[in-house]
This record gives C-alpha cells, structure tokens and sequence, in this order.
C-alpha cells in the first residue's frame, strides 16, 4: 500500500510560477501482497522509468515527486510498505501517518485481489477514519491473462467506498491519474475542514511560512474584531 502525507507553506514567485501558491506534503501508502507491482508504479510516478525486474520490497521504501492541484504546488511524499505477512507489523506503523493509500492487486493474480478485504480492514483499523483510499487494479497491459475482470473491481470499490483504477506501471496508462487523483481527493478534503491541518498524524504537516502567514491572518481578524468594539 502507498501511503501519503501533507506539509504546506508559502512559497514565492522566485521558486514558482504561481505566486503566493501554497506547497503541501501529502503522504501515501501502498500496501498489498507481494508481487503486484506497487513498487513499479512508484517508480514510474517519480522518475518516468519502468523497471522489468525489481525486488522483493523490504520493510518500507520511500519516494516523492512535486505536482499541481488547483495552482498550488504539492509534495507527494509516498511510502512504499512491504506485502510480505512477516512485515505487516511495520505496514500498520505508517497507516496512522498518512493521509492516503493505495491498495494494489494483479489483475492476472486471483489470489492477490481475495486477499483485499483482509488488508482493507486492516488499514483501516490502524488508520485514521478520514484516510483517501484508492484501489488499484495493476498490470492492466497482461489482458491475455486477466484472472480479475475489471467490473468486479469496480463493484469491490463500490461495496466498501473506495476510489477505483486500473493501471499499468509498464506502459504508464493510468499511473499519473492514480496518484494525482488521490491527492486531489485528500486536497479537497482539506478544504472541507475534514482534515485538522494543523494534526500532523493526519499526514499533513503546515510548513513554517504558511503556518506563519495564518497565524498573522489570525491576528489582524482579532485586532479588527477589538478595534470594531470600542467604535
């Protein structure tokens, strides 16, 4: 499972084309049995690259890649956990940390999308109850293989409220829309107030020059407040 996490300040025109734009840290995780590649489609997310043969994940690894939501620049900072049942114990650590996950199948593996509801309920357990989750259908390019058809992805999305996507870390179809979409979710989240933004264990973390600027705003609202009563 990837999982996400948010850190926000105040950026100048000097390090972006978006003045005053807001740069948050959204943290993710991905969690599943081993074998699906997660792993792979972190790495074409963050550096446009597939890799044929990579390793068994161990513990957790981590990556992050700058996007673009609603002119505002975001950090992605994403975890990649281990789905070997001998490291579910240090998966569960990272859950109340992030922000978002996604939760990985193959498509060409029966086995790995019957174990979905055992890691679902598990993230959830462990995390926090407003935590983005998208499911991930992975090597959609092997359709000579399929074992899983897209539709019951979609109707285990449906039944337990999850975002669903099928993709392909080889070809690259889907992966950015994976990722981005799910930082959408949790940046929309954010200007609902569904998130304390000012809880890190929500997996977001406020920068100091935002936090700053708030605090400032704050400020001048409360000394017009003052300012209004003795008028």
């Amino acid at each position: 499972m990837f999982f996400f996490c948010v850190c926000a300040r105040r950026i100048g025109p000097v390090l972006t084309s978006v003045a005053q734009a807001t740069e948050e840290e959204f943290t993710n995780l991905t969690t599943v049995l081993p074998g699906v590649g997660k792993s792979c489609l972190l790495l074409q997310f963050t550096d446009k690259r597939f890799q044929p043969v990579h390793d068994l994940t161990i513990g957790v690894e981590f990556g992050a890649r700058m996007i673009t939501i609603d002119g505002k620049q975001i950090k992605l900072q994403i975890w990649d956990t281990a789905g070997q049942e001998s490291f579910r114990s240090i998966t569960r650590s990272y859950y109340r940390g992030a922000a978002g996950a996604l939760l990985v199948y193959d498509i060409t593996r029966r086995d790995t999308f019957n174990h979905l509801t055992t890691w679902l309920e598990d993230a959830r357990q462990h995390s926090n109850s407003n935590m983005v989750i998208m499911l991930i259908g992975n090597k959609s390019d092997l359709e000579s293989r399929r074992e899983v058809k897209k539709e019951e992805g979609e109707a285990f999305a449906r039944e337990h409220g999850l975002i669903f996507m099928e993709t392909s870390a080889k070809t690259a179809s889907n992966v950015e829309e994976a990722f981005i979409n799910t930082a959408k979710e949790i940046y929309e989240k954010i200007q609902e107030g569904v998130f304390d933004i000012n809880n890190e264990a929500n997996g977001i973390k406020i920068g100091p020059q935002h936090a700053a600027t708030n605090a400032t705003h704050a400020g001048n609202q409360g000394g017009q407040q003052a300012g209004g009563g003795c008028c």
